[in-house]
């Protein structure tokens, strides 16, 4: 398994984390979703990405019993605060301090751990001064809670300010989390140029597109039976933007291109994401053991320079640019 610095920082990560966003504690049962993180870890994998509110905080669980009794320094484990993840109240989302503080008690007894490597604000939060949030995550940092802080979703202003307060309380401001594929390129204009000025590292999700670009949709057919596209816990309504012809015809156009490099379409995916040297680690997550092995076979892959440019030529019009889709809500009463 390659490792990759976390941005500028001295933490190595490796080049493929794996996640539980979508699977852990809601679409797979607790045994398979153990299998999941034990073949992970088989095949070198030591960054684990969860957050607080993923199956309503079931999936931290899930994962702190999993790496049980696995040496922790050899470890890196991440999690996120923003969403609702406890009872109903007006003060279970966001990023205040009294979240921040409630949430990290929380997320690390379920974790099983005294900390994490890297806290994240999970989004933006328009209804808190910055100054709040960061000043409570340097105390978390402080108090050992948390090694590293970084964001997920943030645009490129907010994330500029927040390193130069991170700078002023002499915490470590390292990352951003954002999703990122072949098909979704919000990143690239603005928060790319300006986490790489700044010394941020991407830590991307979803970058086969919740399962899009593995190939195994069609245009014109119906999604095969227990794929993500006909599950009724959340995964279906995160594929389907993904699902119309237009795109999945392209998709399938991907397949010589795959065939020529000696991947599937999910290595290309995979591979096509880590090309970028912005990007620390891509995230994949797993409903069965061999798709974490068919994942990480796209480490240490290098695409050449024309099959990038021979996929830019597929995919054409379906990419998503525009960088206003890069947003956090706007209120916390979603």
């Amino acid at each position: 398994m390659e490792t990759r610095n976390l941005g500028a920082s001295g933490l190595k990560i490796s080049a493929i984390s794996y996640g539980n966003w979508l699977t852990h504690g809601s679409q797979v049962e607790e045994d398979a979703a153990v299998a999941c993180v034990r073949r992970a870890l088989d095949e070198g994998i030591t960054t684990f990405d969860t957050a607080d509110v993923y199956a309503h905080t079931a999936a931290e669980s899930v994962l702190g019993k999993a790496l049980a009794g696995e040496r922790r320094d050899g470890l890196e484990v991440f999690t996120k605060v923003y969403w609702p993840a406890g009872q109903p109240g007006a003060n279970d989302h966001g990023l205040s301090r009294k979240h921040i503080m409630t949430s990290i008690d929380g997320s690390l007894r379920r974790l099983g751990t005294d900390y994490v490597d890297l806290y994240q604000a999970h989004r933006y939060d328009y209804e808190t001064p910055l100054e709040e949030t960061m000043e409570a995550f340097a105390d978390v940092v402080r108090a050992g809670k948390a090694l590293y802080i970084g964001v997920s979703e943030w645009r490129a202003d907010d994330i500029r300010r927040a390193h130069a307060l991170a700078r002023e309380l002499h915490i470590s401001l390292v990352s951003n989390q954002p999703q990122y594929n072949m098909l979704w390129r919000v990143i690239e204009e603005e928060v790319v140029p300006t986490c790489q000025e700044l010394g941020l590292g991407q830590i991307v999700f979803s970058p086969i597109a919740q399962g899009a670009l593995t190939g195994k949709y069609h245009p014109g057919q119906k999604p095969p039976e227990g794929s993500r596209a006909t599950d009724d816990k959340g995964g279906a309504d995160m594929i389907s933007r993904w699902l119309r012809d237009d795109v999945l015809e392209r998709v399938q156009r991907l397949r010589p291109i795959a065939d020529d490099a000696g991947l599937s379409l999910a290595q290309l995916a995979v591979a096509w994401v880590l090309k970028n040297p912005a990007v620390s680690s891509a995230i994949v997550g797993a409903s069965r053991p061999e798709q974490v092995t068919e994942n990480v076979k796209a480490a240490g892959v290098t695409l050449a320079d024309e099959a990038m440019a021979q996929i830019d030529e597929v995919l054409g019009d379906v990419v998503y640019r525009d960088a206003s889709f890069n947003a956090s809500p706007k209120s916390r009463d979603f």
